[in-house]
């Protein structure tokens, strides 16, 4: 579980969030909504750290890791601790060009590992083996699809066997099929390992087809939240008017 305690943060006179409080639940895919510029991007660089809160405290299992209250973050082993426990998926999958799938997926346990590279090879390919890539391993990120290569991405976060998974945007520039393989491969993940996971999207078949736990976030404010179930019977306006435009132009690029 990951909890978000009445956070806040400004860039000088902006205010880009403030207040949020959200509870991610462990085993489920924990969905974050919201048009551009609402904060949610900036919410999921928060909760990893590549940016500092201003205010509040954010939680990984009872280890604070932010809190500016206590003179700042988490500091060295207690966040190093807790990042090893995290596998970030980035939009795009920001895949390593020079180095091959193999070399991809050992790159994190190179880096936070104390295993020989045959162990580490061993484990890339169960992680490989996870995702449906089989084979794949001498390949560089420009002989994949996209699809392929999301897989990559998500077998890179699964390495480290983390207890959070973070993605941004999964989906993007993907086609609606190989979408929905994604997305239930993260689902799927998520269950079966009993992670806490949170995705940042703007799919609403993401929404509807593994939003276990679903965030609105309007104008720097958590809005709403609730299941995939409950989405559609809301009659928050704001809500409501996300979901049409994000259906509309969903259409439009199908």
């Amino acid at each position: 579980m990951i909890e978000a305690q009445n956070i806040s943060k400004s860039f000088g006179e902006t205010k880009v969030f403030k207040d949020v409080s959200i509870t991610f639940e462990e085993g489920k895919t924990n969905l974050v909504i919201g048009q551009s510029g609402s904060g949610k991007t900036v919410l999921m660089k928060c909760m990893v750290g590549l940016h500092e809160i201003d205010s509040g405290k954010i939680i990984y299992d009872d280890r604070i890791f932010s809190n500016p209250n206590r003179n700042g973050s988490a500091k060295g082993n207690e966040r190093k601790s807790i990042r090893k426990d995290i596998g970030m998926m980035f939009q795009g999958g920001a895949l390593f060009d020079s180095l091959t799938v193999e070399e991809n997926v050992i790159f994190p346990l190179s880096m936070f590992t104390q295993m020989s590279q045959e162990e580490m090879v061993d484990r890339a390919n169960v992680c490989l083996n996870r995702v449906d890539l089989i084979n794949a391993n001498k390949l560089y990120p420009a002989e994949l699809s996209g699809g392929m290569q999301k897989r990559v991405a998500i077998a890179r976060a699964m390495s480290m066997s983390p207890k959070y998974l973070l993605c941004d945007e999964p989906n993007s520039g993907l086609d609606p099929k190989t979408a929905i393989i994604i997305d239930n491969l993260i689902h799927e993940i998520t269950h079966e390992y009993k992670i806490t996971t949170i995705i940042n999207t703007h799919d609403m078949n993401s929404v509807m087809e593994i939003g276990d736990k679903i965030i609105f976030i309007h104008n720097g404010e958590k809005w709403w939240e609730g299941s995939n179930q409950e989405i559609l019977k809301e009659q928050n306006i704001e809500l409501n008017d996300f979901i049409f435009a994000a259906k509309y132009l969903q259409k439009l690029k199908e």
